[in-house]
């Protein structure tokens, strides 16, 4: 039976129109809780962006381990209202689902959490080390003022992070077949061939930079940049934007491409800038080149956290759990970077971005059950 304080939760996170960077109240109402149960909080925004630090020690204070949770309470717009079937910023609850904007990502992980650990503090009032959340409304914008700010801010302070869950929805197809236990790196490059604008007419007077361009993108969409490991897949590589041109009559002077690599730890995000550089210099081509490193990518071997996820989601689904390493990035490489074990365990994300996001209300007390039992298996 679901625990009835899991599901108003879940709502009342739904129903506040947090549209990143925005949180309307989520933090407040988190922390609000968390301090009721022993918790200090501690606001830490930047700019736009809200976050907040809680923190609640064991029976002896700055004992090992440290275990957080860590999410973001921001979502992205819900795009065409007409093309939802309820309001998305009124959590309603359908043939056994939870409908809204953040019911999977992932406003039912940050009640799931909340729930779990009020139960466990009611356990185990004498627990060891410490149990903290990190929480940002930044993770669905530019990741600029958020988790990141905040790691760095920790590090400064020597605040150790030993175990951290972020809630984000790693579920496939039920609820606790897939877990994250790393991401891939990703790298976006920002490309402007250049050649001279001229009249059709007259081909010897210009250079046509979309001609210019054919070669050299055949070459980088077919290198193998690696063969990937046991954890991640191969290395991609993938263009996504390229516009030029102005008229029919017109020989474009320039091309702009946009493309983005996915890549492993087999690789570094500076070698792909210089072997893609070598290459277009190889073409003797006129460019200009800008990089955005979006995320390094981090692995969470086989170690306590996995194991103890592994454990819970056994007992509490009947299931062996899948650890990938697919999917986008995630605020947890950032927290990775501290040293800590970061593993990723939320709700199926069939839905997530979408029109009438959802989440399975069923799920929501076995988000509860996975995270309550990972805490008693490492610091009860």
């Amino acid at each position: 039976m679901i625990n009835s304080e899991v599901l108003e939760l879940a709502k009342n996170l739904i129903n506040r129109q947090s549209v990143t960077p925005e949180d309307a109240g989520c933090q407040p109402m988190m922390m609000d809780y968390l301090a009721k149960l022993g918790f200090e909080n501690e606001t830490l925004n930047f700019a736009d962006t809200k976050n907040f630090w809680a923190l609640k020690n064991g029976v002896t204070q700055g004992q090992t381990p440290v275990f957080v949770f860590a999410g973001h309470t921001d979502v992205v717009p819900a795009g065409n209202l007409s093309d939802w079937h309820t309001d998305p910023f009124v959590a309603t609850i359908n043939e056994g689902y939870l409908f809204g904007r953040g019911a999977a990502d992932m406003k039912s992980s940050l009640a799931a959490m909340l729930v779990a650990t009020k139960k466990f503090i009611h356990d185990y009032p004498e627990h060891r080390g410490s149990i903290g959340y990190l929480i940002t409304s930044d993770e669905e914008g530019p990741f600029i003022n958020g988790t990141v700010r905040v790691v760095e801010e920790l590090q400064k302070r020597n605040q150790a992070i030993d175990y951290c869950i972020v809630g984000e929805p790693s579920s496939s197809e039920s609820f606790g077949d897939v877990i994250k236990n790393g991401r891939r790196g990703s790298l976006t490059g920002f490309l402007t061939i250049k050649g001279n604008q001229g009249h059709v007419a007259y081909p010897h007077l210009a250079d046509n930079a979309i001609h210019k361009s054919y070669q050299a993108l055949l070459d980088l969409s077919q290198i193998e940049w690696d063969q990937g490991n046991d954890f991640f897949p191969a290395t991609s590589f993938q263009i996504a934007i390229e516009r030029s041109g102005t008229a029919t009559n017109v020989i474009p002077g320039e091309k702009y491409v946009e493309f983005n690599f996915r890549y492993s730890t087999e690789t570094h995000a500076e070698q792909l800038k210089s072997r893609v550089q070598t290459l277009l210099d190889g073409h003797q081509l006129d460019y200009e080149l800008d990089w955005k490193l979006n995320g390094e990518p981090f692995l969470t071997p086989q170690g306590d956290l996995l194991q103890a996820s592994k454990n819970a989601i056994q007992k509490a689904c009947g299931l062996e759990t899948q650890a990938l390493t697919t999917g986008g990035t995630s605020d947890g490489r950032f927290i990775a970077k501290t040293g800590a074990q970061v593993v990723e365990i939320g709700p199926v994300n069939k839905t997530i971005h979408k029109v009438n996001e959802c989440v399975n209300i069923s799920d929501l007390q076995l988000l509860v059950d996975v995270y309550y039992q990972i805490m008693q298996e490492l610091v009860a």
